[in-house]
């Protein structure tokens, strides 16, 4: 069973694990999908517990989530809901396999790339939100896997949540665009993380782990990788700080995760760009 099953980390997902029993949930399902689909909002109790009861699943894959990081900051209540209730609300009703896909938000960006162990200090409600929940994943009695990631990036038609998105529509338009060069991160390509959590799945492995792509760089950089690879013109990329956008919540800045520790337990390697991005620009 996926919650958040339609968004942009859901439908790569839902592709990798199309010969398989799926049922993929989502508060609202789109009107083209119909088999193996079911509308479910995770704050409400009664409609997760009639949801899992009805399907029984062996593992839940966590997608769910308000993610919307400046949204959360407007409205904190909504955001404890979806990202704390809602995961409790799961965890009373389930006990199997239990995916939590959290984030580098739950740190404060002052000495990244971060491992496992390091401390963690969210700025802002969403980074707190999903703290919490990864609190309580961690206290359930479920056989759970948390997985944390960042800048996760797709292309894709239906889903516009993305970065890369945002800079290939943009400068195709010949839009100018602003984008900051002092956050720093290793961005993941939606493909590559759902092939990390194909493999959690079929691993008997339990505890925290970090993913992201092999690449540690800044925003404005990743902008100008995107623009290079898809043959578009990079000058209409010009940079800024952080600090001018004035944004209601705080970003960590000097962040990104490191996957050493998932690269060994599964015997997998991180993802480089530039290898993503080509596979993105050969298939579009």
């Amino acid at each position: 069973m996926i919650t958040g099953a339609f968004g942009q980390l859901g439908t790569s997902l839902r592709n990798i694990l199309s010969d398989q029993s799926i049922l993929a949930t989502g508060r609202m399902v789109p009107v083209e999908e119909k088999d193996g689909c079911a509308e479910l909002d995770i704050i409400e109790p009664n409609q997760v517990r009639e949801t899992i009861a009805s399907y029984q699943p062996d593992v839940i894959v966590h997608l769910a989530a308000m993610t919307d990081v400046d949204g959360c900051e407007r409205d904190p209540e909504l955001a404890f809901d979806v990202n704390v209730r809602g995961t409790e609300h799961l965890l009373n009703n389930f006990n199997g396999r239990f995916i939590f896909i959290s984030t580098d938000y739950v740190f404060d960006g002052s000495n990244g790339p971060y491992a496992e162990e390091d401390k963690v200090n969210p700025l802002s409600v969403y980074g707190r939100t999903k703290l919490y929940g990864e609190d309580l994943v961690q206290r359930s009695d479920a056989n759970w896997v948390i997985l944390r990631s960042n800048v996760v990036f797709s292309f894709q038609e239906r889903t516009k949540a993305s970065f890369m998105d945002w800079v290939v529509d943009s400068l195709k338009n010949r839009q100018s665009i602003t984008v900051v060069d002092d956050q720093w991160n290793n961005p993941t390509w939606t493909v590559d993380l759902v092939r990390i959590i194909s493999r959690v799945m079929d691993h008997k492995i339990q505890g925290l782990y970090h993913y992201g792509g092999r690449d540690l760089l800044n925003r404005f950089a990743f902008a100008e990788m995107i623009a290079e690879t898809f043959k578009l013109d990079r000058t209409l990329i010009e940079p800024i700080d952080t600090a001018s956008l004035n944004q209601p919540a705080k970003r960590p800045l000097k962040s990104g995760l490191r996957p050493e520790k998932i690269e060994i337990d599964l015997s997998v390697e991180a993802l480089p760009l530039q290898k993503a991005l080509d596979a993105i620009y050969s298939s579009s």
